[in-house]
């Protein structure tokens, strides 16, 4: 360990994310997930990027026009947004569902429960990754997940076997 004091941070600003048409994203981030647009920002009269919050806890999201860059960066996950816990993720993925939005559902994930496989019209992977744990880490020791998807599976099957024993 360093002894370096940590400066202080307030958590994340915002995220952003290069799109190939805004008006479409920000249709999108506002009728799956209930953003709203604050900010549009413009270069010469034109508009180049818009700047959306959420109103229940969700990061601000700033989308910037950039087609090459979005489709660059499509499938990739760059982050995942926080859900306080399965049962909210698991209605988020209903409401996802009942839009015709295709992911891969609610799974055991390292330490929560994770909803994969959600992508914006860019193509962009969001992910939704719960607060709440089924498992805590040792805060003294670095946890290491090897083949964190079949550790996952092998940790949500040793719950399920200790809840009913």
């Amino acid at each position: 360990m360093s002894d370096f004091e940590a400066p202080a941070l307030a958590g994340v600003h915002h995220l952003k994310l290069p799109v190939a048409d805004l008006r479409r994203s920000q249709r999108w981030y506002e009728s799956r997930l209930g953003y709203k647009l604050v900010v549009e920002f413009q270069t010469d009269g034109e508009l180049d990027g818009i700047c959306l919050v959420h109103p229940n806890g969700g990061p601000n999201l700033g989308l910037r026009l950039d087609p090459e860059r979005a489709r660059a960066a499509a499938g990739f996950d760059y982050f995942s947004i926080g859900v306080a816990d399965e049962s909210t993720l698991r209605a988020l993925g209903d409401r996802l569902t009942d839009l015709g939005e295709r992911h891969a559902g609610v799974q055991p994930a390292t330490l929560g429960w994770i909803l994969p496989l959600l992508h914006d019209p860019d193509g962009h992977e969001v992910r939704f990754y719960t607060v709440e744990h089924h498992t805590e880490p040792d805060r003294e020791d670095v946890l290491v997940v090897d083949n964190p998807v079949e550790a996952a599976r092998r940790n949500a099957a040793a719950r399920a076997e200790h809840a009913v024993g």
